[in-house]
């Protein structure tokens, strides 16, 4: 694969993709957070359905429950009511330790802040998943999907943001997961390197076919997804299939 400025795909294509089932879905949670007298209800309800192979854009303002949501369908929170479904086993009734397990086995986490090991190269950052993994790809083969195959022997002081970030989602890929959740991956980037992040993001899910949510409070990112999905004060207030995506080489903001 090419490096950043050469990842490409055929755009500008139709959103409408045959039939899938789903990989992951919701039945009416909430979340209430408690303190004392105090009551937060950070989720209202959520029904979601997240498909095979399809991007999902999820987008709010601050506050509006869109990390609440990813943590727990995510495996790493439970809902206060409500249930959560990983095709069909009900992810509400595991243990912590089964949790663990469909977190370790399924799940690809990308953070705005990447959370390398300073002291491990780019490699070695990803081999830390694939030494874990049931069914992993190659390290050097997650690199190279992101455009890194050439700098996997750098540390990550030695690396650019954007690069840095690519170094984490090459390292959330490399167990080959079902779903890949991503909570502003470019949060604290340029727009320039911004739009490599979200290339190499695409170009997994075309590539791997991993169903992929990206939160972010950017509306101008909703473009290159399949779907667009809009919260506010813990609710879903629109679902939306995009006729057409953009190439994230498009997208300003």
């Amino acid at each position: 694969m090419a490096a950043a400025a050469g990842i490409g795909y055929h755009w500008r294509m139709k959103a409408a993709v045959q039939p899938r089932s789903a990989v992951l879905r919701t039945e009416a949670i909430t979340k209430v957070y408690r303190s004392g007298t105090v009551e937060v209800q950070a989720l209202r309800g959520i029904d979601l359905t997240l498909l095979e192979t399809e991007m999902v854009v999820l987008l709010g303002a601050s506050g509006s429950g869109k990390s609440t949501l990813l943590n727990i369908i995510g495996g790493l929170d439970q809902p206060t009511s409500g249930r959560v479904f990983f095709r069909d086993e009900e992810l509400t009734r595991l243990s912590d330790k089964a949790l663990t397990a469909f977190r370790r086995d399924h799940v690809g986490f990308v953070f705005q802040f990447y959370n390398l090991v300073p002291s491990l190269t780019a490699l070695e950052n990803v081999a830390l998943v694939t030494e874990i993994a049931q069914r992993p790809m190659r390290p050097e083969d997650a690199l190279d999907r992101v455009g890194l195959a050439h700098r996997m022997h750098h540390f990550p002081a030695e690396l650019s943001g954007g690069e840095q970030q690519r170094v984490a989602i090459a390292r959330a890929i490399a167990k080959q997961p079902d779903i890949l959740l991503c909570d502003e991956p470019t949060g604290a980037l340029d727009s320039a390197t911004g739009r490599t992040v979200l290339e190499a993001l695409v170009q997994v899910n075309a590539d791997l076919g991993t169903a992929t949510v990206l939160i972010t409070h950017n509306a101008a990112i909703r473009t290159i997804a399949h779907r667009v999905i809009s919260m506010a004060d813990g609710a879903i207030v629109r679902d939306e299939v995009n006729a057409t995506r953009q190439a994230p080489s498009e997208v300003t903001w």
